[in-house]
């Protein structure tokens, strides 16, 4: 079997400082540099609002998707927080991840938690 050439992240840290020098700064260089194939970050908790709210933040985010990377946030965190509509307007996917993490968990996908 093929080893996965997939990164997630799963980004539950809403640090500002966390944000943008750990998860917007390496999920984008690994898709510049070619370090993981795809790159998946998972919006997850009081991300979810950082993200929507945050004007840095979201301007990383969009240089990211231009760049490949793929933004999948938490529809129940969303709907929680009132940002269903802003993340959906940044182009974000929004699903119930409780299932999906648990599936990448089982099966040994290449997950970072921060």
């Amino acid at each position: 079997m093929a080893e996965s050439n997939h990164l997630y992240i799963l980004w539950t840290n809403d640090n500002v400082i966390t944000s943008e020098k750990m998860v917007m700064m390496y999920a984008l260089n690994s898709k510049l540099n070619y370090w993981w194939k795809d790159v998946t970050v998972i919006i997850w908790g009081a991300t979810a609002k950082l993200a929507a709210e945050n004007e840095m933040i979201k301007e990383k985010i969009t240089l990211a998707i231009h760049a490949g990377v793929v933004f999948s946030a938490c529809k129940a965190c969303a709907d929680q927080l009132g940002v269903t509509e802003k993340l959906e307007d940044m182009g974000i996917e929004l699903k119930y991840w409780g299932e999906g993490l648990t599936e990448l968990i089982k099966e040994n996908e290449k997950l970072i938690t921060i």
